[in-house]
């Protein structure tokens, strides 16, 4: 019923919290399937998890921008269709952007999103229990590569895919002018 997808994005979202990886994930089926009617709901979806990345980081500026955005892009039957109660949605975006607006510095939380699908919810605790994860486990601030996780992790693979494509280009532009 759910793409594979999403049901792991929600895993990292609300288990493991790995919002970096959320946004991995979500994006990756987004732009495998550009016609799906839900395209901008899942944009707003990757959004969400990105403010999050970036508050976490002390970055209000870039989780305000991400949050107003995923508001935008989020359509409330689409969000429906996911099991996401989307009033809620909305209020809790709503109240997160009021928070990190204000002057006073707040710190870093957790957030939930307000799913209504009892069955989805069930697959997910079940997927967690199998990996050895909790459902709704608190983000764990001492772990500086979730927390970094950009700047930390093996890019090697997308470095080669570049260099790979950056000599597919130089021999197309060799055999046009020969």
């Amino acid at each position: 019923m759910y793409p594979e997808a999403y049901v792991e994005y929600l895993i990292h979202f609300h288990a493991d919290r790995d919002l970096f990886e959320c946004h991995e994930i979500l994006e990756e089926y987004w732009k495998e399937h550009p016609h799906d009617p839900r395209s901008k709901t899942w944009v707003g979806l990757i959004q969400v998890a990105v403010a999050l990345y970036h508050h976490r980081r002390g970055n209000r500026r870039g989780a305000v921008k991400m949050l107003a955005a995923s508001l935008l892009n989020t359509d409330d039957r689409h969000l429906q269709s996911l099991g996401i109660d989307a009033p809620a949605f909305r209020e809790q975006i709503g109240r997160k952007l009021e928070e990190l607006s204000s002057d006073d510095a707040i710190p870093f939380t957790d957030m939930d999103l307000p799913l209504t699908d009892d069955a989805l919810l069930a697959l997910c605790e079940n997927v967690c229990r199998e990996r050895g994860l909790v459902w709704r486990q608190p983000s764990d601030s001492a772990n500086r590569y979730l927390i970094h996780k950009h700047t930390l992790r093996d890019r090697s693979d997308v470095i080669e895919a570049r260099q790979r494509e950056a000599e597919r280009r130089r021999n197309a532009a060799i055999q046009a002018e020969g």
